[in-house]
């Protein structure tokens, strides 16, 4: 334990961050997961650990689309000319698009029957769900780090 007056500081590695953002984010998508599962009828997972399993799934090919995206969007930066930005825009919003439909058929692939993510409406509303509720938990973790502690 420190003393009141000694600061605290924690370094952090690489390793950790990479552990804590899969620890993090297959917790909120399976907690997302299952919320969807329980209100929305065309979702279907069959168990609770079968959901775990999805949420973790689903965190590796989220960061792959969006990785692959930024990629894609960062070599189209470093291009000038309307053409360029103008493809890169177009490019942007395929991956996006297409990535959803990669997404359902790697769950379909990987699970077949035992997970049903719905149709293309739900499947968008989902992926947003958690990208939205991923950020949010990013955004309060971040903001509480800021936030001076009570002496």
């Amino acid at each position: 334990m420190t003393a009141p007056d000694t600061p605290r500081t924690v370094t952090i590695t690489r390793k950790q961050e990479v552990f804590f953002s899969w620890m993090s984010d297959v917790l909120v998508y399976t907690v997302v997961l299952n919320l969807f599962v329980e209100h929305v009828d065309a979702i279907v997972i069959d168990s609770f650990t079968i959901s775990i399993f999805t949420a973790a799934l689903l965190k590796a090919l989220l960061d792959f689309v969006m990785g692959f995206e930024h990629r894609v969007s960062h070599f189209f930066q470093q291009r000038e000319g309307t053409i360029y930005r103008v493809l890169g825009i177009v490019s942007m919003f395929a991956i996006l698009f297409f990535g959803k439909f990669f997404i359902l058929e790697v769950v379909d692939i990987v699970f077949g029957d035992h997970v049903d993510l719905g149709h293309f409406i739900e499947i968008v509303v989902l992926i947003l769900a958690l990208m939205i509720t991923r950020e949010l938990v990013n955004r309060i973790f971040l903001w509480l780090g800021k936030t001076p502690e009570p002496e």
